[in-house]
């Protein structure tokens, strides 16, 4: 038999593009369109709706950057169409191939109720099935014309990223305003088709069935008349039945299919887009679920679902209907999809506690499962804070994004820093945007790992970001692909429900340990440091918020702020969303975040100021309020007193030039350059900078990678630096205990302050950096005289060890990396760290240096901190202007004094006047566990929880003190209910005593009397 293949798959496709999907709609008449543009920012519904439209043709330019038009479309279905389905086609001038990424459209009817999105693949509105003829035909369209910045030429800078900048020019041409009869016979026959076509293509060239297709599909396009589409589509259908209805072998694999529009609560639109374009497929995809009986739609981030709560009234409460149905499914239990490299311990708890609660209040739904398909890496100590927040299940997709080394496992326990291991999946589909085409279901059937042990796995299908969610030929693609031959078999499901079969059929999965460190996007712990600074401050302000309020509202009666504090949290979470924190979202993001985070300090500033005022009384006796959870200078955590005296910091020139700064604990040697040399620990007679090199260094880098410019810093970076050693001056500070440094480069300014604290062992560098660069990447780095194979960095409720060693891919991909407040090194019996207060980004190396005279050998450690990037795009003046850092150099750090100091760079000390000592709340016998929340409970009861964790890694014995009476006490998860695991600790009078693991995390519930 001749091989005919080719010729038979070349004649379909020109078939599909020519023929067959023209006749989907063989007759349209045009509509009449007005259209009405919104001066400034969106208006109400009911504004638009009654604004006075001006006329305007299919053809016209329309729509300035981020701008509102009311476009509305008006006709008559002639009256020959009576009995026949009939649609609006409303093109706004899309292009197919950026869903969400381009302008949108939301449909109304004239009452004000909405029908259904507009997006590039779904531009389509039922006006009637079957109609009567001469039904008169009124829509509105509240049409956004964002526009597009991530273009076929993407990563090239624009200023389209802030209103502010991007102009006025019209952005779109209206393409399309028809009503067209649908030909739902010809709309099937496609899908036929598009099915076949794609399983075809996937099918081993020498296997019966592909050629039991190719035959059929020949015979259908023989039985087409390309004169009479809709006419002979049933005759074409009929030759395919056959090899559609051919079952699934047995070992076929599974897929469970979610519906799924997985919209970024900001990237390259601002918030307030975001609530539009979740309004708009909440639209889409309630009317979906009404045409669609087996169809399930799932949608995470609580704070989306509240917005369309708020904002869109008749929208939320088509979604609460689909929702009592079990057909639209609240996913994830998070506020947002936040990253979860860089949220502190009680930010990423509150994640969990707030979008748990929404959902529970709203639906009464517990979520069980983590569903963050688009995050930029995991760290290690998410799994128990799943667990504690009553959630068992993961679910992401990113990871598979990794440049270097392709992941072991789709399906797998993850085992975080405390033992605690949560059942993971990643879609082997590797989209979060599947559109059941043929390639992405075969690669998802053979790409998957667990082949052999496991056959289930998870397709989040649908057009994200805006793109409109599931379509109808999704569905329909899917209700082919249930049992058919040659392909894995697809079913609509919810997220439990896969998790539950998943989990049932492959009890014992491999298990990996640590970190899932996404090899990509590291430049996200650098990008926008203003934003990650705001995160820094908000997180530690709303500490002390909660901690003072507490402790005042128990003792003086202060009204607790509940509200104040809850929507403030809130509006943090918002903000860790893994584009807003990362910083890769568009200027305009980024310019509200900064004035949002100002507010937020002030409004908790004034918390604070208001609680410790009722704290501290009348009076003139000098208090310090130290909100860390370690003592300090005689005034104890989380307690105010009068602090101790301490001894002096001398000053001296240094020989060779430059100062030395000697406060008896250490001795800092800053060089002529304004490095330090020397950092002495004069107690462990050890010093910490390796021979012959400086601390204190500036380092720049160009940082132009290949391509995601705010997202990524590729490894070649580092191939060229300059060392900034040329200063202005270095000079010595007036109170003796500090020297001065400025530097200039480029266009850029850096003024330093090195201070030595009297009676401390620890040097503070004080950073501030005038940055007007473009394309550079500064580090600030610490050369140390270490011999250490890991080292640890802090993250969630503990900390987790790297090598500093790169022997494998995957220890080398690891080139940059997250840390929290800390950084320590250590050998056995000396370390080193390096504490901050809002940088995460970081590098270590390893270099060895032999001594030629006595043929030894050097190990330096080299920790650089990560400080300012300058990436074009999505935002072209990203972090231009001034910043400031504040870091500490430990020697003679253990593990434990990283610990402390890292919260007391976070929590600096406030000073006030008062009638005396105020106790804490609640006291701790043992460094090791670290009270990370004091507060009351949210439901109002006035009840005190109290959330500590085992911070050094051993296993810890503690007794916690209450400063208040107390009847019950209970263990809780995070979300504040009893856990009615195992025994509460004992309890004796004010006093319980815990036992922890390490890292381990509890929160315990003191009802007061």
């Amino acid at each position: 038999m001749h091989d005919d293949r080719n010729l038979v798959e070349a004649r379909l496709r020109r078939v599909l593009d020519e023929r067959i999907r023209p006749a989907v709609y063989p007759e349209s008449v045009p509509l009449e369109v007005a259209v009405w543009h919104a001066p400034g920012e969106p208006v109400p519904v009911a504004e638009g709706l009654v604004a006075e439209p001006v006329p305007i043709e299919v053809g016209a330019r329309w729509g300035a950057p981020w701008g509102t038009s009311w476009f509305r479309v008006t006709g008559t279905v002639p009256e020959a169409w009576a009995g026949r389905t009939v649609e609006a086609l409303l093109d706004l001038g899309f292009d197919e191939n950026m869903p969400g990424f381009q302008c949108e459209g939301l449909v109304y009817r004239p009452d004000g109720t909405p029908v259904k999105g507009l997006n590039p693949r779904n531009q389509w509105v039922r006006v009637g099935a079957p109609v009567a003829g001469g039904e008169e035909v009124r829509l509105h369209i509240e049409a956004a014309s964002n526009p597009v910045i991530l273009d076929y030429h993407p990563f090239r800078p624009t200023w389209l990223g802030d209103k502010d900048t991007a102009g006025h020019q019209p952005q779109y041409t209206l393409t399309r305003m028809d009503l067209a009869v649908f030909d739902e016979t010809v709309w099937q026959l496609v899908l036929d088709l598009e099915v076949l076509g794609e399983l075809m293509a996937e099918l081993p060239v020498d296997s019966a069935r592909r050629w039991d297709i190719l035959r059929a599909v020949d015979r259908a396009l023989d039985a087409v008349d390309l004169q009479d589409v809709g006419g002979t589509a049933d005759r074409a259908r009929a030759q395919l039945t056959a090899v559609l209805s051919v079952p699934a072998v047995p070992s076929a694999h599974r897929i469970s299919a979610v519906g799924h529009a997985h919209i970024d609560s900001a990237w390259l639109w601002p918030l307030r887009e975001t609530v539009r374009k979740v309004a708009r497929t909440t639209s889409n995809m309630t009317a979906l679920i009404e045409d669609e009986p087996e169809f399930v739609f799932a949608m995470s981030q609580a704070q989306q679902w509240a917005w369309v709560k708020e904002h869109r009234p008749e929208v939320w409460a088509r979604v609460k209907k689909a929702v009592a149905e079990g057909r639209f499914v609240p996913a994830g239990g998070m506020w947002v999809e936040s990253d979860t490299n860089m949220p502190g311990s009680e930010a990423m708890a509150r994640q969990f506690v707030h979008g748990k609660r929404f959902f529970l209040d709203e639906f009464g739904i517990e979520n069980e499962e983590a569903w963050l398909p688009d995050t930029f890496g995991f760290a290690a100590g998410l799994p128990q804070i799943i667990k504690a927040a009553g959630s068992k299940w993961l679910l992401t997709q990113k990871i598979s994004w990794s440049q270097t080394n392709k992941f072991p496992h789709h399906t797998f326990q993850w085992e975080g820093i405390d033992g605690t291991r949560i059942f993971t999946h990643f879609p082997p589909v590797d989209t979060y945007n599947c559109s059941m085409k043929g390639g992405e279901i075969a690669h998802a059937a053979r790409n998957f790992k667990d082949k052999g042990r496991a056959r289930h796995s998870l397709a989040p299908s649908g057009w994200g970001d805006g793109g409109g969610g599931t379509t109808r030929e999704m569905i329909a693609k899917a209700a082919r692909l249930r049992d058919l031959e040659g392909s894995a078999t697809v079913v609509w499901e919810t997220p439990r429900a896969f998790f539950e079969k998943a989990e049932a059929e492959y009890p014992e999965p491999p298990v990996w340990v640590g970190e899932l460190y996404l090899e990509l996007h590291r430049a996200t712990l650098t990008s926008q440091a203003k934003t990650k600074q705001g995160n820094r401050r908000s997180e530690h302000l709303l500490r002390e918020a909660e901690l003072w309020a507490a402790t005042a509202a128990v003792r003086t009666g202060f009204p607790y702020p509940y509200v104040e504090l809850d929507r403030i949290w809130k509006t943090v979470l918002l903000h860790q969303f893994h584009d807003i924190l990362p910083g890769s979202s568009i200027a305009w993001v980024h310019r509200e975040a900064r004035a949002t985070y100002e507010r937020i300090a002030a409004e908790l500033n004034g918390v604070i100021e208001a609680a410790q005022r009722a704290l501290a009384g009348e009076g003139e006796t000098p208090l310090v309020f130290n909100a860390a959870p370690h003592a300090r200078a005689s005034v104890p955590a989380g307690g105010a007193a009068t602090p101790r005296t301490r001894g002096a910091t001398t000053h001296a020139p240094r020989p060779e030039g430059g100062h030395v700064l000697d406060n008896g604990l250490l001795r800092i040697e800053i060089d002529a350059r304004g490095l330090v040399v020397s950092a002495y620990d004069i107690e462990a007679d050890r010093e910490t900078i390796a021979p012959g090199t400086a601390a204190n260094l500036l380092q720049l880098h160009p940082d132009f990678p290949n391509m995601w410019d705010a997202w990524d810093v590729d490894e070649f970076y580092r191939n060229t630096v300059t060392d900034l050693t040329d200063t202005d001056s270095v000079t010595a500070g007036e109170d003796g205990d500090s020297v001065r440094v400025v530097r200039s480069f480029g266009a850029s300014r850096v003024t330093q302050v090195l201070t030595l604290p009297a009676g401390e062992r620890r040097l503070v560098l004080d950073t501030e950096v005038d940055w007007h660069e473009t394309e550079k990447f500064l580090k600030l780095a610490f050369p140390l005289d270490l011999h250490a194979e890991r080292y640890a960095s802090e993250t969630q409720f503990g900390h987790f060890h790297r090598p500093t060693h790169t022997n494998t891919s995957w220890e080398a991909a690891k080139f940059e990396a997250c840390n929290h407040r800390f950084v320590h090194l250590t050998e056995p019996d000396w370390g080193v760290a390096v504490v901050n207060d809002s940088t995460y980004g970081h590098d270590v190396t390893r270099t060895v240096r032999t001594d030629g005279d006595r043929g030894t050998t050097t190990t330096v450690t080299t920790l650089r901190v990560s400080l300012l990037r300058a990436p074009r795009f999505p935002d072209p003046e990203t972090d231009q202007g001034v910043h400031r850092f504040r870091h500490a150099l430990i020697p003679g750090a253990r593990i434990a004094d990283a610990v402390r100091e890292g919260w007391r760079i976070n929590l600096p000390e406030r000073r006030t006047t008062g009638a005396g000592e105020v106790a804490p709340l609640v006291t701790v016998d043992n460094e090791a566990v670290v009270l990370t929340a004091v507060k009351l409970a949210d439901d109002g009861s006035g009840d005190v929880v109290v959330r500590f964790h085992e911070a050094h890694g051993a296993r810890a014995r503690a007794t916690l003190t209450a400063g208040f009476p107390f009847t019950d006490l209970t263990v809780t998860d995070l979300l504040e209910r009893p856990t009615g695991e195992g025994e509460p600790p004992a309890r004796d009078g004010d006093r319980i005593t815990v036992r922890l693991r390490p890292f381990e995390l509890m929160t315990l519930r003191l009802r007061r009397h």
